[in-house]
Parts: C-alpha cells; structure tokens; sequence
C-alpha cells in the first residue's frame, strides 16, 4: 500500500506512522476497513509509513523532534504524489496549526473528525467526558474545537497529583507496553465513572492508544467513542482541498548581484507592510555564474539560455507563481525560455514601457541608458515603438563610456558608484537630453545605484526624468501578489 512519485493522486491517503506504532496498526486496520466499506472501494490509494521515531522522557510532551518528524513524513508523502495526510495522534493535533500553515498537502483533521462525528451521532449531547493527557488537557485541545458547538468538556478529577489515565496508557505496566488488561482498564474504567458522576453524556478517548481498549472499557452507561473509526470514516467520506498559500514570487538573481540586493530593497520598501508577516514569500535563485548577457550578443561570450532556463525551473520547482529577473538584458533571452516554463516571467521592460506611456501620454522620445547587448537586440527599442514611442540612445563615443562605467575595473559591476563611472554616466544623459529625450529609462539595473534620485538638470539646464525599471518591477510584483488570491 505504498505510493510512488509522480503528480498527486485521487482518493489518495498518507497515514503518518510511528508517533505510536500500536495505535497506528489499530487505525490503518479500520482505515482499510472504512474503504472497503465506501462506495468507492478499490478507488483509494494508502500509503503508510512508519520510521523510527524515539518518545521524549516525557511521552505525553510534544516536542520539537515530533514536528519535524510529521512535517518530514508530510514532505515524503508530497514527493510520492499523495493527495492528503492523515495524521492518527492527537498530541500532535495540539500543533496542527503550524502544519497545517507549512504543509504542501491537506491535513485531515482528527478533532473535527470527531466533532463532525458528535454532531451526526450524538446531536442531542451537551456534555462530554474527555480521556485525554495531562499536557492536552493544559493546551484545552477538545474546548477549542467543540467550543462552536456550546458543549461542555470535563475531564476526570483526578488530574493533577494522580493521572490515571497517562498511567494506564504510558505507565510501565500501560497500553504502550502490550497490557491491555488488569490495572489499565481499571484505571480508565475508574475515570469514565468520575466523567459520568459529572453528568459526561458521551466520553471521547483524546488518546490513540485508547482505541486499542475503547470496546473492553465497559459497559458504561453512557457510550465511549472509538476515535480511529470514526476518524477513518471522516478520512474516507471527505475530499480535502489544497491548504491555502500565501503568492511566491521566485527571483532570478545574481544579474548582477548587486542589482539583485537593490531590487529586494524596493520590493520591500513598496510592500505596505506593518509586520514582517505582510512582506511577500520570496523564491530567490542566486546564481551570479550565469553567463554575461551583453558578451553572448555582441561578442563571442557562451549562451546564458540554459543557465537561465535551468534557474528559471528550480523557481518553478519551488512552487513560485511568477517569476522575475531583474536584469534588462537577460530579457533578450525572456522569449526562448517563456513557452517552456508552467509559470510567467514579469517582462521588466513591457511594465517599464507601459509605466512611461501612461506617466506621460504626449511624451514621443525616450532616452535609454543600457549595456550594448540590450542596445543592439533591440528589446526596448521594440517595446518603445509598440507604445509609440522612439528611443534614443547615446552616440557611439559616449555608449563606450557607458559600458566602462558598468564593466569597467573602476565601474558599478565591480563594487564603484562615485567617480569616474558617475562621470561617464552624467556624460551619457547629458547626450541623451541634447538629443531631446525628456525621460531616461536606466535600462541597466546597476544604474539606479548612481543616481536615486528621479530628476536631473543638464549643465544647459534642461530637465530629465529618470526612469528606474527596477522600481517599477518591485512594485508590479507587489500589485500583483496583493491582487492575486490566496491558494
């Protein structure tokens, strides 16, 4: 009954194993049983698994070591395609919100299975009687549950300098240890007389070793629920939806690194954010080994593609929901690698064209500041033209001076932003303005570290408004995450 990997399957169950190895064997025998008896008997796929798992000193103390042994189960069962877990232990339903928020997979439930199971069998009971654990009892796991349904929990009296019930099941003569006679059925057939002298009208075993003994603990007077049927049956009749996620946006970094910094920086600044919680969930592939851009298109330099799409997929792999690069001549590239990814890639340059456009609707020329391999493969150029818009581009002299300002040994790609490179630039947009470009798009993501701020005055005295592509995809990537409902 084990999966395989590959995409998720229909009717497909993972039951996690090993939180108690006794308790787990009693609910997959009633799993199996409840599937057999369903209507779509031969249509469900179990997987269970079960590795080594050691208890604290403490056995009723849910440590840290029990959550990453689920979560690392949870993962396992993701991998092998399986559609939901199942998880038969209730200390670690006393965590199953942080699961349940990392988990790729749907959780089933156990206390509202059981709830569920109060409200179709036992519709008319107010109170029940819990035999659960002394830290369950402290968290008020069964209250938080059946506290819509204005029932009253009450647990056995002798809680506190005496735990019956966690010494009839973890106890050295307990359940765990293969007794399921003499002074452990005592022990719960003395609790569930205290659960019914307090007007208990129905008892839940909150233990999942109690399921092992549920049937011999009577008779009672009031019924005793068998928690692992009744779970397996909620398990089997349910279809359980893929737990909702915040949106992830993967980041193609590293072209170049320092770009990748300035554009995290705007991606945070524009977040409206009050908490670290409201910032957007980032998927960020720092690979600076990708190939130059601008030495594969003027030049002889290797292809970036492959290194590119190989970076784009590990996003992918990720479960990211766009992707973005912030890097202007990497686009050139955008159109090869797009029809073979499942996910978008934002265009940097079509959001920055069509931020232009709509901030300035008579604008006609628009000056660009790039590498010579964005110049000469003509991406902006096109988009400009598809906005009508014409570019402008520094003359062939002062476009040398551009590229030694962004790969010279004195340039941005080498750590600089005073100086010399700060010379070359001022030098380019000053030849764009004389050209008569009102707006300069810093089409290389480095620029923007020369010049944060958005205006600038030529020494003739003419004014130019910068236009920073890195901005304006930090903030498209933040309407796009807060406009985008959460699955």
């Amino acid at each position: 009954m084990t999966g395989h990997a590959g995409a998720v399957r229909e009717r497909s169950l993972g039951v996690i194993g090993g939180l108690g190895p006794l308790a787990s064997a009693d609910f997959l025998s009633k799993l199996v049983a409840a599937t057999e008896a369903h209507p779509d008997a031969g249509r469900f796929d179990i997987a269970f698994e079960q590795r080594p798992f050691a208890r604290a000193a403490d056995p009723s103390t849910a440590t840290t070591a029990r959550k990453l042994y689920v979560f690392d189960m949870i993962g396992s069962f993701k991998e092998r395609g399986i559609g939901t877990v199942v998880l038969p232990c209730f200390l670690s339903h006393t965590f199953i919100e942080e699961l349940q928020a990392n988990s790729p997979l749907p959780i089933a439930d156990m206390l509202v299975a059981l709830r569920s199971h109060v409200r179709s069998k036992f519709s008319s009971v107010r109170r029940i009687g819990v035999l659960t654990s002394e830290p369950m009892r402290q968290q008020r796991l069964f209250e938080r549950y059946f506290r819509s349904d204005e029932l009253e929990i009450v647990h056995p009296r002798w809680y506190g300098e005496l735990d019956g019930v966690t010494e009839a099941v973890y106890g050295a003569g307990g359940i765990v240890r293969g007794n399921r006679h003499g002074q452990p059925l005592e022990l719960l057939r003395e609790a569930c007389a205290d659960l019914v002298e307090q007007g208990a009208e129905l008892i839940l075993p909150g233990i999942s070793e109690l399921a092992l003994v549920a049937h011999e603990i009577g008779p009672l007077s009031v019924p005793i629920v068998d928690a692992h049927r009744a779970y397996a049956q909620y398990v089997v009749s349910e279809r359980f939806a893929l737990p909702e996620r915040p949106f992830r946006l993967g980041v193609v970094g590293g072209v170049g690194p320092a770009a990748t910094v300035d554009f995290l920086q705007k991606l945070v600044r524009n977040t409206p954010a009050r908490r670290d919680q409201d910032h957007l969930r980032l998927l960020i592939e720092q690979n600076p080994q990708i190939p130059d851009r601008t030495e594969h298109l003027v030049g002889a330099g290797a292809d970036p593609t492959l290194a590119l799409y190989a970076t784009c997929k590990k996003l992918q792999a990720g479960e990211a929901d766009l992707i973005v690069i912030p890097c202007n001549t990497a686009h050139a590239f955008v159109e090869r690698i797009q029809p073979h990814l499942d996910i978008p890639i934002m265009n940097m340059l079509t959001v920055t064209v069509s931020h232009v456009r709509e901030s300035f609707p008579t604008l006609r020329k628009v000056g660009l500041l790039a590498t010579n391999g964005t110049i000469s493969s003509g991406i902006y150029r096109r988009a400009l033209e598809a906005e009508g818009l014409t570019e402008v581009v520094p003359r062939p002299a002062v476009q040398t001076r551009v590229m030694t300002a962004i790969y010279g040994p004195e340039g941005i790609k080498a750590g600089f932003t005073s100086g010399q490179c700060l010379d070359d630039i001022g030098a380019a947009m000053e030849d764009l303005i004389s050209q008569g470009a009102e707006v300069i798009v810093l089409g290389c993501t480095e620029l923007p570290l020369l010049f944060p701020r958005r205006e600038l005055t030529s020494a003739s005295g003419q004014r130019a408004t910068l236009v920073d592509p890195t901005e304006i995809l930090a903030t498209r990537c933040v309407s796009e995450a807060l406009a985008r409902p959460r699955r």
